[in-house]
């Protein structure tokens, strides 16, 4: 069967950085603490007046294309994983196209909280493997500090804004997406969400004075079942498909705490030096994360390396993606 592969990375962060020093002037916490229980330094922030999800997605597809010697009209499908969209509608993708010149193409988002980019890159495939489509581009981009309370320091520390894409492309035998297990509980649901802002609560004034257009987020629950869960799901894609840790190249895993990284990289059996790391640059990005890794990294990676890419979400999503690198 035809395999789609990763030809092309592109990542992009804004400028402004907001250190954990900025922080401590905001809430109540300093830089050990944060350190200590989440590893992240800083992370960026969008700012400017009507800038979305899509500015960021737009500058990481612009880049993408540029370095893969693409032109729009030569783009199939972009698919957007996203849960900060520019509006409930139209679609982030259907702006990032417009933003790029890509035109007449489908593009539609997906919402799985912070496993976004994994269930995407599930989908995307999909279209180069069957043979009806020859380029797909993938895209994360989230700009969390929209929906960040910066008064409640036990959330805000966490999220930063970003934005990275993919280009799929039929593989050469023997390399590119091998296989992919995507799931989800939607026991979940109370443990990490934004309660308004959709059909159930619409916006009002008692929704905005009860601060519910912000991410809640109940910190134990959801590293326990984030702990148990991507790393579970990482064994079993290694396990399917006869994988050992030695040759693991590289553990690709969603930058939401070090220390959950760090359970499955030993669930896994790989050691840290085989982990992409960069939560301390951004903190959780949450779909941006996996992509910006992936271009934080790039120029380590070499064809044939095996990785598995792996991410929890709130809802609660999850999932596990095999690659054996493509460049």
């Amino acid at each position: 069967m035809m395999k789609a592969a990763i030809t092309g990375v592109h990542g992009y962060v804004p400028d402004y950085v907001l250190t954990n020093a900025e922080l401590e002037r905001m809430v109540d916490t300093n830089d050990e603490w944060i350190t200590s229980r989440t590893g992240i330094k800083e992370r960026h922030i969008l700012k400017g007046e009507g800038k979305g999800s899509s500015h960021m997605g737009a500058e990481a597809v612009r880049g993408l294309l540029a370095k893969t010697n693409n032109a729009p009209e030569e783009i199939d499908l972009l698919i957007c994983a996203t849960v900060t969209p520019d509006y409930v509608f139209p679609a982030t993708a259907n702006l990032i196209c417009d933003m790029v010149g890509i035109r007449n193409v489908g593009s539609f988002d997906i919402q799985a909280a912070c496993s976004g980019f994994l269930y995407a890159l599930t989908v995307g495939t999909q279209f180069i493997e069957s043979g009806k489509y020859k380029k797909v581009i993938v895209v994360g981009a989230d700009k969390m500090s929209a929906i960040t309370d910066y008064t409640d320091r036990t959330t805000c520390v966490l999220f930063g804004d970003g934005a990275g894409a993919v280009l799929l492309e039929a593989a050469e035998e023997g390399f590119g997406i091998i296989d992919s297990i995507i799931r989800s509980d939607g026991v979940g649901q109370y443990h990490l969400f934004q309660k308004a802002g959709g059909s159930r609560y619409p916006p009002s004034h008692e929704t905005v004075e009860k601060r519910w257009h912000y991410v809640y987020q109940d910190g134990p629950s959801v590293f326990k079942f984030a702990v148990k869960n991507m790393a579970d799901v990482s064994a079993e894609i290694m396990q399917r498909n006869g994988l050992e840790g030695d040759n693991v190249a590289w553990l690709v895993p969603h930058q939401a705490n070090k220390r959950i990284i760090d359970a499955t990289a030993n669930r896994m059996g790989i050691g840290s030096d085989k982990v992409m790391l960069n939560i301390h640059k951004y903190g959780n990005t949450t779909a941006a994360t996996i992509p910006l890794c992936l271009f934080d990294y790039e120029s380590q990676l070499k064809k044939g390396d095996n990785l598995v890419l792996a991410a929890f979400g709130g809802g609660f999503t999850w999932g596990a993606v095999y690659v054996r690198w493509a460049y």
